[in-house]
């Protein structure tokens, strides 16, 4: 076990050595979702004549003058945020509380619910820092943690706003980007579900949050990332959320094993009601993902919320009619799960594309992941509960790499590039895999991960939480 751990270690440093080999050609940036954001900013630029004399771009948060806030921006951002956090509450506990089995639903609500208030105070603390302020090509800074000269100042009409949204106040972006960092992790939980200790989840989904969330986040949407630098595109997440989640939740399955009974007794979900709001939930959030990561109130957040609708109501149907050839019905379950695999799919995709590619992406995406959740599954004999891997991690890897097949430089101001999709895609799958699996590993062999036999027999609601729905 110790040998293994050490190469595993030795993977992880190696894919931070990767941009190393890079140094030497490193091309024009191209606009990931972050840049994406702060180039929503410059819409009003001056004539070419002009352009040469306008001041550089900022490169690290700032203080202005309140009347350079934009109110429509800003309230766009508002809405975006409360949106993007509806998805994990209600939306996701409900989703994936419905696909259990009944006496673990309040655990798996409760799991979206603590992950929502750990991960809010982990991001005051020092998470906005280390994935959205310059540091490193690799991790952020301090300048911001417990939210440190994020201001307001009334009286002097000034206040703080990111170098990445400079039309909205900071505090407004950081709570943005903050529900996605809380749902990232939430995600996970689906691969899980009905067998790790409620201790063990908070300790790994704390440490994950720090540890993998932020970097990747920081690589891929800070400027100065290094994969932002080589010119990674990630409109809303792909590679940061869809893809990071999917791969950590295979690392869970793989280290915690099947659950009991699993492959020999029935385990249908419990309540298909709900898992239907779920997801009709999480369709409406992912307006605010998607068009939200505009960071403005354009026709770049019109288009995103265009494609985001077509992409889901695509991929909805693909799986929905593939399940009806294979297995003679269409379910409740699966044209639900089919708009899920589509609102990943059209995740990174979403500010780079028009309509008839996303057509494309959620066919594909439909159709694929119905096949990863079923047939591939079975055949590779992993127990992803809830299929977070199957939807997440294989849905984003569509979108990520069909991004770098559509991207149109019309809508984006930015060429896609499928080799370089799928730097972004490996270097998030090996790093994502190699630090979950340390992380999980080194949990478990302290205060242990999973619940013992007879407490996952009499479910999790009543052995871990002394509830119970009756």
């Amino acid at each position: 076990m110790t040998t293994l751990l050490r190469r595993l270690v030795f993977l992880g440093l190696l894919t931070l050595s990767i941009p190393a080999v890079w140094a030497e050609d490193t091309p024009a940036t191209t606009p990931s979702a972050a840049q994406a954001s702060a180039s929503a900013a410059d819409s009003t630029a001056p004539a070419a004549a002009d352009a040469a004399a306008a001041p550089a771009a900022p490169t690290e948060p700032q203080l202005i003058g309140t009347d350079k806030i934009n109110s429509g921006d800003t309230a766009w951002m508002l809405t975006s945020t409360a949106l993007v956090l509806m998805m994990t509450i209600p939306g996701l506990a409900l989703f994936y509380g419905g696909m259990v089995r009944k006496k673990n639903v309040l655990a798996t609500l409760m799991q979206s619910f603590a992950v929502t208030c750990v991960v809010t105070v982990l991001w005051w603390l020092i998470g906005y820092s280390w994935a959205f302020t310059p540091g490193s090509a690799y991790l952020g800074g301090a300048t911001r943690a417990l939210l440190n000269g994020m201001t307001i100042m009334k009286d002097a009409n000034k206040i703080t706003v990111s170098h990445l949204a400079l039309t909205i106040p900071e505090t407004v972006y950081a709570m943005f980007q903050l529900t996605f960092a809380i749902i990232t992790p939430a995600l996970i939980a689906g691969a899980f579900a009905d067998r790790m200790k409620f201790s063990a989840m908070l300790v790994f989904m704390s440490v994950w949050s720090l540890v993998v969330y932020c970097p990747i986040a920081h690589w891929v949407w800070e400027p100065s990332g290094w994969l932002a630098v080589k010119g990674v595109l990630d409109y809303a997440g792909g590679t940061v959320v869809h893809i990071n989640a999917g791969i950590a939740g295979l690392a869970s399955c793989l280290v915690l094993g099947k659950r009991v009974g699993y492959g020999k007794e029935a385990m249908p979900p419990h309540n298909l009601t709900l898992t239907l709001i779920g997801a009709s939930l999480l369709w409406v959030g992912w307006f605010g993902f998607n068009a939200g990561s505009a960071g403005a109130a354009d026709g770049r957040a019109g288009m995103a919320m265009a494609v985001t609708q077509i992409a889901t109501a695509a991929a909805a149907l693909s799986w929905m009619f593939a399940e009806w050839v294979v297995k003679g019905k269409p379910s409740v379950l699966g044209i639900a799960s089919g708009a899920v695999a589509g609102l990943v799919a059209i995740t990174p995709a979403s500010g780079f594309v028009g309509p008839a590619p996303a057509v494309i992406i959620g066919i594909v995406a439909g159709v694929v992941c119905f096949l990863a959740a079923t047939s591939l599954k079975s055949a590779l004999g992993y127990d992803d509960s809830l299929d977070a891997f199957g939807v997440h991690c294989i849905g984003g890897i569509i979108g990520a790499v069909l991004t770098g097949v559509f991207a149109s430089k019309e809508i984006s101001g930015a060429d896609g590039s499928v080799i370089i999709q799928l730097w972004g895609v490996g270097t998030t799958l090996i790093y994502g895999f190699v630090m979950s699996f340390i992380i999980l590993k080194v949990i478990d062999m302290t205060i242990g991960l999973r619940v013992t036999e007879e407490q996952e027999r009499e479910g999790l609601d009543l052995s871990l939480h002394g509830e119970r729905v009756e």
